[in-house]
């Protein structure tokens, strides 16, 4: 019997495969990040404003910015500040974030992983921010004090 090994491809596929490679390291990345950011998402209330910190969606929200006698705990009749259609952001089952479109039709900024503990706080930016923070009450007593 005689062996015969398969001729040496040139580097073509090896080209190829490169481009496969990185999208899905990319992939790989965006994932763990969002995952990250489910787990380890903070909303920090000082003096400069609102600083939401876990994902890509992050950042400060000057206090100039927001409207505190607006910001309010959801109930269950306000399933028009609830997220209707996402625009920009993560939509898994237990977590949302990013930018999404409410049922009353206004953009916003959702942090939102328990629906029972959402807070709508309005802004003057032209969107709202939707947080479901471990401690509502908490939250809301704090922004309240800025």
């Amino acid at each position: 019997m005689q062996n015969f090994p398969i001729a040496e491809a040139g580097r073509g596929p090896y080209w190829v495969l490169l481009p496969v490679l990185l999208i899905l390291l990319a992939v790989g990345a965006l994932a763990g990040l969002t995952l990250w950011g489910a787990r380890a998402s903070r909303f920090e209330l000082t003096g400069e404003g609102l600083r939401l910190r876990g994902d890509l969606y992050g950042r400060l929200i000057p206090r100039e910015q927001l409207d505190v006698s607006g910001a309010r705990r959801l109930g269950p009749g306000d399933a028009a500040l609830l997220p209707k259609r996402r625009t920009l952001g993560t939509g898994l089952p237990g977590y949302q974030a990013g930018w999404f479109r409410l049922g009353s039709g206004e953009n916003a900024l959702v942090y939102l992983t328990d629906r029972s503990r959402a807070v709508y706080v309005p802004t003057r930016a032209g969107y709202s921010v939707l947080l479901s923070p471990a401690d509502p009450d908490a939250f809301l007593g704090a922004l309240a004090r800025l």
